[in-house]
């Protein structure tokens, strides 16, 4: 069982989102040199737009530029169509912090550059005690999330549709009096 089929199972309401940066770079690699400053303009007016539908709108159309003459640049990126854009199911301050990796991957680069120079790291209990100091470290650079009072209302479960909270229309039924 691979990490993402084990996140479904554990956690099956959860939904998954891709990182923009490594999606662009692996679209580019299947466009040729001349057209990586068009196709970069197209991504990022997808991932830019303010609501789901101008994403959408914007996906088509760069599906529409290169699907004929380059099919495999618009494969990779129809096939995370819905991966790609969920984060408009969040807060819109939170956008900027889900469209990427790059926190998760620089701590473990990290760790990773330091674990593999260091000698005599050979037993478990040292080497998570040498991660947990490099991550403790790393800690001190994050950045802090946007909004971190919207936290609170995605873990009470409100709904988010474009970055703004669904509110619920219908009233809430009144306990009947006695």
């Amino acid at each position: 069982m691979g990490l993402w089929a084990a996140l479904a199972e554990v956690f099956p309401k959860t939904g998954h989102q891709r990182c923009w940066f490594h999606k662009t770079g692996n679209i580019l690699n299947a466009l040729p040199k001349s057209q990586h400053g068009r196709a970069k303009v197209g991504l990022q007016e997808i991932w830019q737009a303010g609501t789901r539908e101008e994403a959408f709108a914007a996906f088509d159309r760069f599906v529409d530029a290169y699907s004929a003459k380059y099919p495999k640049a618009a494969e990779k990126l129809t096939k995370d169509r819905d991966e790609l854009l969920a984060f408009y199911d969040f807060p819109a301050e939170h956008w900027q912090h889900l469209r990427t990796t790059n926190p998760i991957e620089s701590t473990f680069a990290t760790v990773r550059h330091r674990t593999t120079r260091t000698r005599n790291c050979v037993s478990r209990p040292t080497f998570l005690g040498l991660a947990f100091k490099l991550i403790e470290s790393a800690e001190q650079s994050w950045r802090r999330i946007r909004a971190p009072e919207k936290v609170a209302s995605l873990l009470e479960g409100i709904p988010y549709k474009n970055g703004l909270p669904v509110i619920d229309s219908t009233p809430a039924q009144q306990p009947l009096a006695a």
